[in-house]
């Protein structure tokens, strides 16, 4: 069995302590999962990570793309099994949380790696990776314009949206926790806010 040079080994470990987790947070509506997808097609060194929930599909989310779907016992296991490095229950109702194992094979592979996530696992991430955990919060241009956009957008029950925009509320107040800040008011403008700041945390 041969052993890998010095220096390459050197090298390697270089590039996985280079790397990164980028999260991004916001309330529903506000085109964070739309500025994460712009970030993945425009560079190929951000992988995302894929949560997994309890919560059924919904519309033509398939597992594996875009969660990974698993029922409540499956969830409780993983977590007494400590797989799990954040994890929360959302809107009172289902689970979600980020595989430790995926995350850290993304991270050694050279990887940076996207989190479209909540407050409250942002809060954990940072509170476990520190400063190579870069917390970004998307804002809305108004909480009226917020809600708004969930009204117009008719994917949700009355009461559905009533528990969004209370969550929403909580969540903003949050937003100077995070690292930096953007105003989501155009969504080419954002983007290119977006890769500023990663180009400052050198991520690109």
């Amino acid at each position: 069995m041969w052993n890998k040079a010095p220096d390459a080994a050197k090298s390697e470990t270089a590039k996985s302590e280079a790397t990164k987790l980028v999260v991004l947070a916001a309330p529903s509506g506000t085109g964070k999962s739309t500025l994460a997808a712009m970030l993945l097609a425009r560079n190929p060194r951000f992988k995302l990570s894929i949560s997994y929930t309890t919560r059924a599909p919904r519309g033509e989310e398939k597992n594996a793309i875009h969660y990974f779907f698993v029922s409540e016992d499956e969830f409780t296991k993983m977590i007494e099994a400590d797989r799990f490095l954040e994890y929360a229950v959302v809107f009172g109702k289902h689970r979600y949380g980020t595989a430790r194992e995926t995350v850290e094979e993304m991270l050694a592979n050279g990887k940076h790696v996207l989190f479209d996530i909540d407050v409250q696992g942002a809060r954990s991430l940072k509170k476990a990776f520190g400063a190579r955990c870069v917390t970004i919060f998307i804002l809305p241009p108004s909480f009226e314009e917020l809600e708004s956009r969930l009204r117009n957008r008719k994917t949700d029950t009355p009461e559905a949206i009533e528990a969004r925009l209370k969550t929403a509320r909580d969540e903003m107040a949050a937003a100077g926790e995070f690292d930096y800040r953007l105003v989501n008011q155009n969504l080419e403008d954002t983007y290119r806010e977006l890769e500023g700041v990663l180009q400052k945390e050198r991520c690109l």
